[in-house]
């Protein structure tokens, strides 16, 4: 699941970083799982809470984490009101929105679709980064990624069934959170690139003003719960722990040691694991047309992030 590390990326000269004691492939690897079974784990946990309050639980653990990773590290908050302003709209666009989509969302989809909904963020950025980016130029070959990718889409959805046995308002909503990913990106580059603040301390603030949002929000549409299942409390655990918390400082050392585009690879395979978690473990169906539409929908968000070659002069 794509997470705030790739929104707070900054530019900036880096020291020699230190050899890693697991390569860079199985830490990869791993992030992939952890962010395949997200959707399963949202699914387990929308079982005994509602949304919302799947969403705080979330972020109250990812919190947790990023905090005790800044106390490790003797990172502090940013500072300046500018600063935290901009976090406030990142919270909202690349966290809180997101994930309170897609918990409702799984109340009616299976956590398959919502794997696959998700892997169309990258065809989102690529059509808004041609109208908010004036750096990043279309190529043919993105175009037609783009419009490979949306192709996918309606593969998956059943588009020439007339979308029939389709929950309409569910996949809008996975369709959403996966959009709002991209808004946030983009929003993020055009406000916070070039910050002074280290990753961590920015994500860490990001994270604590996300789980604010929810702690205003969800007391007003939902109810404190009369009993507490522990099946969907430990997936909600897992999900805000491993899912939202430990995943960002994985993708912080990929990014840190192999740069953002070889570390955006694990996005292709979040769907294919979302996809047998949740008809393995959770019994969901599968129709032809879902593994198809994805494979197309992945086809084209990979020519998406193809770069023009630089030209050898300078």
């Amino acid at each position: 699941m794509t997470t705030v590390a790739s929104a707070t990326r900054t530019p900036s000269a880096t020291p020699p970083r230190p050899r890693r004691a697991l390569d860079w492939r199985v830490r990869s690897a791993v992030l992939s799982l952890i962010w395949g079974f997200s959707f399963l784990l949202i699914k387990v946990g929308t079982e005994g809470y509602a949304p919302f309050q799947v969403t705080l639980g979330r972020l109250v653990f990812g919190t947790a984490v990023l905090a005790a990773a800044m106390a490790l590290k003797r990172e502090r908050l940013p500072r300046g009101a500018r600063t935290w302003g901009h976090l406030t709209v990142a919270a909202l666009l690349l966290n809180a929105l997101p994930f309170s989509l897609f918990a409702y969302a799984e109340l009616t989809i299976p956590s398959t679709l919502a794997g696959i909904c998700n892997a169309t963020s990258p065809l989102w950025g690529m059509a808004l980064s041609l109208v908010a980016l004036s750096e990043d130029r279309p190529t043919r070959l993105r175009v037609a990624g783009l419009g490979l990718g949306f192709l996918g889409v309606l593969t998956v959805l059943g588009a020439w069934q007339g979308f029939a046995g389709l929950d309409a308002a569910g996949t809008a909503m996975a369709l959403l959170a996966s959009l709002s990913y991209p808004v946030g990106w983009i929003y993020v580059r055009r406000t916070l690139a070039g910050s002074a603040h280290s990753h961590l301390s920015l994500t860490g603030a990001q994270l604590l003003l996300a789980t604010g949002q929810l702690a205003v929000v969800t007391p007003l549409f939902t109810s404190m719960p009369t009993e507490f299942a522990v099946l969907p409390l430990l997936a909600v655990a897992a999900l805000g722990a491993l899912g939202t918390g430990f995943a960002v400082l994985l993708q912080y050392g990929l990014v840190a040691e192999v740069g953002p585009t070889t570390a955006q690879m694990v996005t292709y395979f979040i769907p294919v694991i979302a996809t047998a978690a949740g008809v393995a473990l959770l019994g969901e169906s599968l129709a032809w047309s879902t593994p198809a539409g994805a494979v197309i929908v992945l086809a084209g968000a990979a020519l998406t992030q193809v770069r023009p070659r630089a030209s050898a002069h300078t």
